[in-house]
Order: C-alpha cells, then sequence, then structure tokens
C-alpha cells in the first residue's frame, strides 16, 4: 500500500509540475511594446512596422509544410482578410519563417490567399517574438503595444482572436 501511495504522489507531482511548465519559447508577452523590425513587403519595396502605428496590426508566422498553419492559413483569408482589409485601422503580414520568395509565391498563388505573404529568412522577425513553434499570431494595437498572442492553432485560441479583432475594429 505504501508504495501504491508512493506512486500516485510521483504520478500527481510530475503531472503537477508538467502543467506548471512557462512557455520558455515565447520572448515577447501581452502588454509589451512590440519590437520594431524591418521587412520586404514586397520583392522591391521595403516597410517598417512603425509605418503602421495607428493601426490594429496582425502578424501571423507560418510554414508552407506546417499542417497547423495550413489549417489556420484559409481562416485568416475569410475571416480575417476578407472581413477587414478595406477597414484602414488594420493591417495583417503573414511571415513564412524560413522560405524565400520562390517558395512563398507560389504557395500563396497556389492557395487563393490575397493578404500579405512575406519570407522571414533565418527567422529574423520571428526571432524577436519567438525562439520556435508555429503558427503564432500575433496583434499589435494603434500604439505599438502587443494585446494578443497565440501558439499553434486552436478552435478556441482563434475565436478569442475574432472576438478582439470585433472588438477593436468596429
Amino acid at each position: 500500500m505504501k508504495k501504491l501511495s508512493a506512486l500516485l504522489l510521483l504520478c500527481f507531482a510530475i503531472l503537477f509540475s508538467n502543467a506548471q511548465q512557462i512557455d520558455t519559447t515565447t520572448r515577447t508577452k501581452v502588454g509589451d511594446l512590440s519590437p520594431n523590425f524591418s521587412f520586404n513587403i514586397s520583392k522591391d519595396k521595403v516597410a517598417s512596422l512603425s509605418d503602421y502605428k495607428g493601426k490594429i496590426v496582425v502578424l501571423d508566422f507560418f510554414a508552407t509544410w506546417c499542417p497547423p498553419c495550413r489549417m489556420e492559413l484559409p481562416r485568416v483569408q475569410k475571416e480575417l482578410w476578407e472581413k477587414y482589409n478595406a477597414n484602414p485601422k488594420f493591417a495583417l503580414f503573414a511571415f513564412d519563417r524560413e522560405e524565400n520568395w520562390d517558395k512563398v509565391l507560389p504557395f500563396k498563388q497556389k492557395n487563393h490567399f490575397t493578404f500579405p505573404m512575406i519570407p522571414d529568412m533565418g527567422r529574423v522577425i520571428f526571432s524577436l517574438y519567438a525562439s520556435q513553434s508555429i503558427p503564432r499570431l500575433i496583434v499589435i494595437d494603434e500604439k505599438g503595444k502587443i494585446i494578443y498572442q497565440s501558439i499553434g492553432y486552436t478552435e478556441k485560441d482563434f475565436s478569442e482572436l475574432l472576438a478582439l479583432l470585433s472588438s477593436k475594429l468596429k
């Protein structure tokens, strides 16, 4: 009986310690000012995140080979881009954290995505926010503050994102 009790106690300790682990892959948190960065919005045009101050900016980090990303991106197209792209207070940028224009543009065309999809070779922009794990969505408010972050793709997280954007982009 003592061995069984000790074993149960050990199992609960392991479960509890795993539940309490902190995500060490995320380098920013809600409430932080977003790091500023420059990026190629197209092959020949450079922009800076600071150019979009005064807007709600959604950053989506993905990879073309990532199954959860492939589930999320059609929703980004339909439920974010098609709903808000005409709103002057909205901007969205999807950064492929590893591939170049030769991979990003055919993937975008094949999947009929119309939102900006941008290579992030070497994970330069991604590494400002995290060390690993995609898809990853970040929302930045009009003042440059991070107001939402998610890791991976779940219906619950995406619903929270939709509710936040609905309240901010009335």
